[in-house]
């Protein structure tokens, strides 16, 4: 069976099926926006009719305006809950294919799927997806799935467009227990630091809308800035020990493969330049000035850091690591 063949259609499928859920997604937020849209002017319908007095006409005619609005309001709210669900499901089946896409990719290897940074990003993108549908599973984080769909394709359409590569075995230095340890680490960590990210995102958004006064459409169907803040947090809280152990574990790698634990190789120093950027989002929601706005800001930072340190220094810098470019 030529598992590599199934496992490149099981990607580029789930690329498709990524996109139609971000679409999904998209059409929910739209929905949502009709929604907050339809309950700001029966309000003001309401206020117009309150100061004209008592006409018995005037009474009329506004209840039954209000009552159509209402009666679209309640149809673009399930407009919201079915293009939501559909969402999920796409991702679910998205999903499903990426899982098969990985697994088929080591199956033709005969290895781990992480010896290069095509496999690396099929496995990221796993992992995140994976993070968010147990945390719709669990904490009803649905509101999310824009952005992270989002991702998702872009992601995966990166891996199976640009960053390619065919089947071949692991270079010497990679042939270690350690290797494992480390990449398993970075996976599950950089997957906690993405949600953490993209919730940062919304955070922003949200606290600017409660800071204006304009909290409407789907902004108004997400949680608070102060619950964002928190789920923000628990992310970030929960990666931050475990991007330290992939450091470290790294670290113990680059002394088994090239016979020191660092040397400042271009991927090390900026897998440490992440670790502090991390460390001062830490500081700054224990630090009262730096909450908030700009305690995300970092965090934002740091996912664009992540990226660039599992892609842009492929690209773009040679070093130890460079078996892992395209």
């Amino acid at each position: 069976m030529n598992y590599a063949y199934y496992s490149s259609v099981a990607l580029v499928s789930s690329v498709v099926v990524y996109l139609l859920a971000f679409f999904a997604h998209t059409a929910e937020w739209a929905s949502a926006r009709r929604v907050g849209a339809s309950e700001a002017v029966e309000e003001r319908e309401l206020v117009t009719a309150g100061a004209g007095g008592s006409s018995g006409a005037s009474e009329t005619v506004v209840s039954r305006e209000a009552l159509t609005r209402e009666i679209e309001g309640e149809l673009a709210d399930r407009r919201v809950e079915q293009f939501g669900r559909i969402g999920v499901m796409l991702t679910v089946f998205g999903f499903c294919l990426s899982v098969i896409g990985v697994v088929g990719r080591g199956l033709a290897a005969g290895r781990g799927p992480w010896g290069n940074m095509y496999e690396f990003t099929i496995t990221a993108m796993v992992a995140v997806v994976a993070a968010y549908l147990i945390m719709v599973w669990k904490a009803d984080l649905r509101w999310l799935g824009l952005p992270v769909t989002l991702l998702a394709t872009v992601g995966n359409g990166l891996a199976v467009t640009v960053f390619f590569v065919a089947v071949a075995p692991l270079v010497p230095a990679l042939h270690s227990v350690w290797f494992l340890i480390h990449i398993s680490a970075a996976v599950i960590s950089g997957a906690a630091f993405n949600v953490g990210g993209l919730l940062s995102i919304l955070y922003i958004l949200k606290k600017r809308a409660e800071d204006r006064g304009t909290v409407g459409g789907y902004l108004a169907r997400i949680p608070g800035s102060r619950r964002i803040d928190l789920l923000t947090y628990r992310f970030h809280a929960f990666a931050f020990p475990l991007w330290t152990f992939t450091v470290a574990a790294g670290a113990i790698w680059a002394e088994y493969a090239w016979g020191r634990y660092w040397g400042w190789d271009p991927k090390e120093t900026w897998a440490l330049v992440t670790w502090v950027i991390y460390a001062c989002y830490l500081h700054a929601r224990s630090t009262a000035g730096w909450r908030g706005n700009k305690a995300a800001v970092i965090a934002i930072i740091g996912m664009a850091s992540f990226w660039f340190n599992f892609i842009g220094v492929n690209l773009l810098v040679s070093g130890l690591h460079s078996y892992a470019g395209v």
